[in-house]
């Protein structure tokens, strides 16, 4: 009985080491190629929305953006959005979905704060995909163009520092108020300051 049983402990144990089921190699083991932004945006126009990127379909790509949680428990983030510039989504006209991409981490992230800047690395997959986030003005619904499951996620200490928001940017009187703001400080209409 006792040789059976090793010749099948053997016959397993050799079934085990087989290639067959060793577990592939994950996304950071393989050469990620750095991309920036504008690779997720092909130049030719898509007339049924916005164009995208599918020659990137399975590439191993690392990209540095801002995460803005999607999935969250606490500080711990299931999934999020990564976005090409912080405030994106909120307050501002939601960016086009080829500069969104909808990121699954390998492991929930641990999250510092909203907008923070993190590098992703995986398995790029392009395809229209919507997400409900609960952002400062409430639910929104984000369309995404691109999916990163079993991404790899870091913090970016590279990320240039928070930027004062453009001028274009209607919100800029509200960060840093009237002097950064070529028009007059408002002033209340005289009814209001006679009140007081």
């Amino acid at each position: 009985m006792a040789g059976r049983f090793r010749v099948f402990h053997a016959a397993i144990l050799s079934l085990l080491v087989t290639p067959a089921f060793i577990a592939p190699a994950s996304a950071s083991a393989v050469e990620a190629r750095e991309i920036d932004w504008p690779e997720l945006s092909p130049a030719h126009g898509n007339p049924d929305g916005p164009a995208l990127a599918t020659g990137l379909d399975g590439e191993t790509i690392r990209l540095s953006g801002y995460l803005l949680p999607a999935d969250r428990e606490g500080e711990l983030v299931y999934a999020f959005m990564l976005v090409a510039r912080r405030g994106a989504c909120s307050h501002m006209q939601q960016p086009p979905a080829n500069q969104v991409i909808r990121v699954v981490p390998s492991e929930p992230y641990r999250l510092s704060s909203n907008y923070e800047p993190v590098t992703i690395t995986g398995a790029l997959r392009p395809g229209l995909e919507k997400t409900q986030l609960f952002i400062l003005d409430g639910a929104a619904i984000i369309e995404s163009g691109y999916t990163m499951r079993r991404a790899e996620v870091s913090p970016n200490r590279n990320a240039p520092a928070w930027r004062d928001p453009s001028q274009d940017n209607p919100w800029h009187r509200v960060t840093r108020g009237a002097e950064l703001s070529a028009q007059p400080p408002l002033e209340p209409p005289e009814s209001l300051s006679s009140t007081r």
